[in-house]
């Protein structure tokens, strides 16, 4: 990557008035070559004077540079093959463009780290980023891992299944896949080729005859003996080989034993024969593009419009397409495309093995430091390659086509969305645009495991990453057990909970409202109470008439497009016509925050029925409860005991039962 690699990604949202007068890369295509303003100016020298202060203190080896804000917070991670030389560019902020002006101007601190090579930073590098994101480097917004297929080896009679995560199990892995149905349609064919077992250990352990995946020809039921220990490995190792692309070979093998069996009259073995060539050649011919002579490949490919970019990758391992995914990094505008790849790769592969073959549409910026370090990772060779012609470049140019149109469809959704947030701002009276929208919701069953929730959407859509859930605890009782709390029903009280934590909080982390988690606007699931609640709590937090709120109140008979939409000091709702896309706008909203308050609550209710009111005494631990329960039966009985009675069960000292019984009993 060259020494600009990963430099300035778009910053989060500043206050407006401040990006109006301090123009830079707080949004993705804005404008960045305006003069700074005086007030940054002075900034500026201020982070200059901080970066100076280091070089004298620095050696001339490779490593890694943090640049820190007052708060600690990091700015920007580089690499770099002579650290004084390249922190000495900051030190010059004239030279510099905008963007790199406004992270000097807010840094305050830095951090360095040696290395013993090049490759050591940049792979250090790319960790760094991939777990802090800071707000100047390209972020790779990928919260997902990648699934692959894992066949066992710590079992005579290996199980094979879907596997999200790190590697650390014994057995054998392929993959990835670019998506769960990507391995779940494999998987479903393979069971169907190869009649391997996917049930769990214990379940395999206590059969007594096959279940129906053996009537349904998809297991050989070794767990009641109709498949010997040799015979079963003989399957694995073909789907073994299968997966790694060797299907050919596999195809061949059963297509002899086929006519072997058909010849010696062995009809019922031949049709079990015929029926796994079907399930193989079925897999091999749903393929949307092969690579001839490309076996363990990713095809990635970048395009760019509008100021924004999208890379797109597809996995090819054994000769199969495992599906592809869509990626649109968080850059600066300016940035250079081979810069751009390289950072992409370097981040996309830190938690990934590379395969031995990379196909790009771009050639990267230090091509030859990035496969080293790719390499170091994979431990073995791994080629970076740009093709200009041949099938390898007619399988770059299909993946490039699919980042065009995948962006396009961004922007498109992009335009749209901003349109709605444009008009949902001016049916609230704020100027100067929406870039965070909170919407809340509650979630209980008769005031039990009460859940409040948030989402959050903006002008890419909604920001999964952003969405909070809230435990209720107010009002919570020990009267009796089991019995919801008085107030656990009071919707009111749960909306008072929810923002006295979630606003009370962002005041003692972004007390100057500049790192982009405050909302521009509040949707509320409710009416007037819940409105009043929220904003008496603003009120109390010394931010009346600061934190723009809007209710949504369910129409009459809760039809939907009859929505009264309520403003804080205005008498009567706001009703706008059904088909209003504005109004659609706020119901998505809405709707997404039900969906998600409900699954918040029964995710506590599922976790919830483990637990026990035992659970919550001080000094009863895993032995005094069993034995609590057995002598009493029941947590209701334990908490109906009497202190002489609790006294009685095997070792609870008279301590621990005046400790359990005041717990129940809390006044007397």
């Amino acid at each position: 990557m060259g020494k600009d690699a990963i430099e300035t990604g778009p910053g989060r949202r500043a206050d407006k008035a401040a990006r109006e007068a301090e123009p830079g890369p707080a949004n993705m295509g804005r404008s960045a070559s305006a003069a700074p303003a005086p007030a940054v100016g002075a900034r500026l020298a201020a982070g200059a004077a901080v970066v100076r202060g280091y070089l004298g203190r620095l050696g001339t080896g490779p490593g890694v540079y943090r640049m820190l804000n007052a708060k600690g917070e990091p700015l920007y991670v580089g690499k770099a093959s002579n650290l004084r030389n390249r922190v000495a560019t900051y030190a010059r902020p004239e030279r510099l463009p905008i963007r790199l002006q406004r992270m000097v101007a807010e840094t305050a601190s830095m951090e360095f780290v040696s290395t013993a090579s090049e490759v050591e930073a940049l792979l250090l590098e790319n960790n760094l980023i991939k777990r802090l994101a800071p707000r100047y480097n390209v972020l790779l917004r990928d919260d997902k891992t990648f699934p692959d297929i894992w066949i066992r080896t710590d079992h005579p009679y290996p199980q094979i299944l879907k596997h999200r995560g790190a590697r650390r199990e014994p057995g054998a892995y392929f993959g990835p896949f670019a998506s769960a149905g990507a391995v779940n349609r494999m998987l479903n064919m393979l069971q169907r080729a190869f009649l391997l077992r996917n049930c769990s250990d214990a379940v395999f352990a206590n059969r007594t005859r096959p279940c129906l995946q053996y009537q349904i020809k998809r297991c050989s039921a070794p767990c009641v003996g109709r498949i010997g220990e040799a015979d079963y490995a003989e399957t694995v190792a073909q789907a073994k080989a299968f997966l790694s692309g060797r299907g050919k070979e596999i195809h061949d093998r059963l297509a002899a034993d086929m006519q072997a069996a058909s010849e010696a009259l062995d009809f019922e073995r031949a049709a079990l024969l015929r029926d796994r060539i079907r399930a193989i050649a079925h897999v091999q011919s749903h393929q949307d593009i092969n690579v001839e002579g490309v076996a363990d490949a990713d095809i990635v490919a970048l395009h760019q419009a509008g100021g924004q970019s999208c890379i797109q990758a597809f996995f090819f391992r054994g000769g199969r397409n495992n599906g592809n995914r869509a990626y649109f990094p968080s850059h600066d505008s300016k940035m250079e495309r081979d810069q751009l790849i390289a950072a992409f790769l370097g981040q996309f592969y830190e938690d990934r093995p590379p395969p031995k073959l990379v196909l790009l549409n771009q050639e990267p910026a230090e091509r030859a430091l990035l496969e080293e370090a790719l390499a170091l990772k994979a431990g073995r060779k791994v080629e970076v390659v740009a093709p200009k012609r041949g099938g390898r470049r007619s399988v770059v140019q299909h993946a490039e086509t699919n980042a065009r149109e995948a962006l396009e469809r961004r922007l498109a959704e992009s335009a749209s969305q901003r349109r709605l947030l444009d008009g949902l701002a001016e049916l609230a009276g704020i100027g100067g645009g929406i870039e965070r929208v909170e919407v809340y919701d509650n979630s209980h069953i008769a005031g039990t495991k009460p859940v409040g929730a948030m989402i959050v959407a903006g002008p890419d859509g909604l920001q999964k990453k952003e969405y909070r859930k809230f435990n209720i605890r107010a009002g919570r009782s020990r009267d009796a057990v089991d019995a919801p709390a008085a107030q656990s029903a009071d919707d009111y009280a749960m909306m008072r909970e929810v923002f006295e934590r979630r606003f009370g909080r962002a005041l003692k982390e972004d007390p100057d409202r500049d790192g982009g988690s405050w909302p521009d606007l509040v949707l509320i699931d409710g009416g007037k109470g819940q409105l009043s609640s929220a904003v008496a709590v603003l009120e109390d937090l010394g931010l009346a008439g600061e934190v723009p709120i809007l209710a949504v109140a369910k129409g009459p008979e809760r039809e939907a497009g009859r929505e009264r939409l309520i403003l804080p000091g205005r008498d009567r709702p706001i009703l706008l016509p059904p088909r209003d896309p504005v109004l659609y706008f706020i119901q998505r909203l809405r709707d997404e925050a039900h969906r998600f308050a409900i699954g918040s609550h029964r995710q506590r209710r599922t976790k919830a029925l483990g637990d026990s009111p035992l659970d919550e005494v001080p000094g009863v631990g895993a032995k005094r409860k069993k034995a609590l329960l057995l002598h009493f039966g029941s947590a209701k009985a334990v908490a109906r005991a009497g202190l002489a009675d609790l006294q009685r069960v095997d070792g609870v000292s008279a301590t621990v039962a005046r400790r359990i019984y005041d717990h129940f009993h809390p006044n007397g």
